[in-house]
């Protein structure tokens, strides 16, 4: 499946690895990602063309690996492939010593079988779809699992010696507000984990709650903006930093494999719907099983790495942007900063968490001061 333009590279720092898993149980009501149902059969073809395309993507990179993401879709409805999945990786591509290697879960009844794939697997980090610490909102989301579950999960994980755990969270649900938010960001925060992504719901085109988006009672904008700025007060006070726009972590625990995507570094995807990044060049795999099981190859996606991407991508970030300020970008930085905005400090901008909010426009504008 590999792009018969692509060149051979023979580099030697390190790239990112991201397997999606295109199967789930049953859609939740809120989900436009890429996931199919399937039976023992389509999964064991899918493994299979799955290891298979990770060999010719490691006969053509000489590129060491130094963080592998597995998502989806469910990945843990893999679990049992997952060691073979991980020696693919290991034959066809050299892993770092100290590789992040991350697997999203849910909250499930047989989260101990699950857990053990992952730790033969080496997985040594996970991402626990946790989503609300309130049954009546994790039931309005469609999700399948209860918050006594994400409690037994995370519980069971620390028991069987995982040190680093994300749990997500997500924000302005139906009938929502400040003091449900506040219950489910103890509820996150007293299970302790090293990680939280945090998610504003979004109503997707395709999903049932477009379907439904009339009767959902959804916060205002002002509502999920005031939910926002609550959250990352409450998080910053427990202990965590802000390091991207829906991201927190405590110190020296934030996602490896996900920087790369803000940071314009390279990463390949594999997988229906995965998009890759190498030298400059986008390409990605059709959302489609067949196709990939049968053996399509990815699909160009242009050029990677212009200035508004370069922009965009930096101002996600607390480090923000190092940039050159000319008379109008100082003017408007100024600006920004006075309406509490934007930091500006040591040739550096970033967005304070208000500006986060708002980084679409406000990021709009430093482009037209820039060009």
């Amino acid at each position: 499946m590999l792009l018969a333009t692509a060149p051979v590279l023979s580099l030697t720092k390190p790239l990112g690895l991201y397997i999606h898993i295109p199967f789930c149980l049953k859609k939740c009501n809120y989900c436009d990602f890429y996931s199919v149902s399937a039976n023992e059969e389509i999964k064991r073809d899918y493994v299979k063309a799955l290891i298979k395309e990770i060999k010719q993507w490691g006969d053509k990179l000489s590129r060491p690996i130094d963080t592998v993401y597995f998502g989806g879709g469910t990945p843990s409805l893999l679990a049992e492939f997952l060691p073979d999945i991980m020696t693919g990786v290991k034959a066809s591509f050299t892993i770092c010593e100290n590789a992040e290697i991350t697997m999203e879960m849910n909250p499930a009844d047989n989260c101990e079988e699950i857990l053990n794939f992952a730790l033969k697997s080496g997985v040594n980090r996970l991402s626990i779809g946790a989503q609300s610490g309130r049954d009546t909102e994790l039931k309005a989301l469609g999700r399948r699992h209860t918050a006594k579950q994400t409690v037994e999960t995370v519980k069971l994980a620390r028991e069987l010696g995982f040190e680093n755990i994300s749990l997500d969270i997500m924000l302005a649900l139906p009938n929502s507000n400040e003091k449900t938010l506040e219950k489910s960001l103890e509820f996150i925060t007293n299970l302790n984990p090293e990680h939280i992504s945090a998610y504003i719901l979004k109503v997707e085109a395709n999903t049932p709650f477009h379907k439904t988006y009339d009767t959902l009672n959804l916060p205002d904008e002002d509502g999920a903006a005031d939910q926002y700025l609550q959250m990352c007060e409450y998080l910053k006070n427990a202990g965590y930093g802000h390091y991207e726009i829906s991201n927190f972590a405590k110190c020296g625990k934030e996602s490896r494999h996900n920087l790369k995507y803000w940071k314009l570094e390279d990463y390949l995807g594999i997988g229906p719907s995965a998009h890759s990044f190498l030298e400059g060049k986008r390409f990605y795999y059709n959302r489609n099983l067949n196709e990939f099981t049968k053996g399509t190859p990815p699909l160009p996606d242009g050029e990677g790495g212009s200035e508004e991407e370069r922009v965009m991508l930096a101002l996600r970030l607390a480090e923000g942007l190092k940039i050159d300020l000319n008379p109008n970008l100082v003017k408007k930085c100024d600006l920004l900063s006075k309406c509490g905005l934007l930091n500006v400090k040591d040739g550096f901008i970033s967005l304070t968490d208000k500006g986060m909010l708002l980084s679409n426009s406000i990021i709009t504008e430093i482009l037209e001061c820039i060009k």
